[in-house]
């Protein structure tokens, strides 16, 4: 198990009854998590939710509030800041489990600068860019490519509130699966590639995203793309019933038996006791 417990800024107060108590700085939610499917620890906690989420029989969901909220407020991890805020489909701009492989890119990319290696990193489905910030940070320049427009102009307002250079970054608005077509015909190839695709998702063209559809001949494409040279690749799974087995093999026929692949659950640590299952991540590393 990949536990992340890095963050002071979050926390996982109490999980529940398909849900779960988050603190976000001074900001407590609540909201729905299909794999709690045990009783809440701590209900009178939950009366100090700030605001919830409910899902409707219709599809969706929207919050109500106990009190006003700010329009949205920073985060803090390290030397890294992210602006959050409840949007309509239940998130916040930040998946905080993600820290627990933030930490794992920028090992490695402080490896390699240490060995003299400039590192290139290829970011996909890279949401408001915590992983872009993450390995930026650490001096790696990375190209950051999703599909929609609003997300990548939140990672670019992140990447400025972090105080990263605009130089290490390259933001891009492109269907993933197009983007790495296009590189692989030009000939770039990147040392360090990151995959965090949706369940299901559309394209900025209407392209349609299934991970079961496309998972394995996406993962393909991607270790076409890795450098000569090349320090990690990891791919996440958020899907209900994929495993971190089923993750680890894709990742291991893809890139042919070769280097190591771990895969493990992500979790968080849960205040009133034990761990909340966060999807799954397999991290390849190349021999050494």
């Amino acid at each position: 198990m990949f536990l992340c417990d890095q963050w002071r800024d979050y926390e996982v107060l109490d999980t529940g009854d398909g849900e779960k108590l988050e603190r976000w700085k001074d900001v407590v939610l609540r909201r729905p998590d299909p794999q709690v499917i045990w009783p809440k620890a701590k209900p009178a906690l939950w009366e100090k939710a700030d605001a919830c989420y409910t899902r409707s029989e219709t599809g969706g969901g929207s919050w109500t509030f106990a009190r006003q909220l700010p329009a949205r407020w920073v985060m803090t991890l390290g030397d890294l800041q992210f602006y959050v805020r409840p949007t309509g489909f239940k998130h916040t701009g930040l998946f905080p489990e993600q820290a627990a492989n933030w930490a794992f890119m920028r090992g490695r990319i402080a490896e390699a600068s240490a060995r003299g290696r400039s590192v290139n990193v290829l970011n996909l489905f890279a949401y408001t860019g915590g992983a872009t910030l993450a390995c930026a940070a650490q001096g790696a320049h990375v190209t950051h490519v999703d599909a929609a427009k609003g997300m990548v102009t939140w990672a670019r307002e992140n990447r400025d509130l972090s105080g990263i250079p605009e130089e290490r970054t390259r933001l891009i608005v492109e269907d993933a699966k197009t983007f790495v077509q296009r590189e692989l015909r030009r000939g770039n190839h990147y040392d360090g590639i990151l995959m965090d695709p949706p369940s299901y998702g559309r394209g900025p063209s209407g392209e349609v995203w299934k991970l079961e559809d496309e998972l394995y001949d996406l993962t393909e494409l991607c270790a076409q793309a890795l450098s000569e040279q090349p320090v990690f690749f990891v791919v996440n799974g958020y899907t209900t019933g994929f495993s971190a087995g089923a993750l680890g093999n894709v990742v291991r026929r893809c890139l042919h038996g070769r280097g190591v692949t771990v895969a493990e659950e992500l979790a968080l640590p849960v205040t009133s006791g034990g761990v909340l299952p966060c999807g799954a991540t397999a991290r390849w590393t190349p021999d050494v």
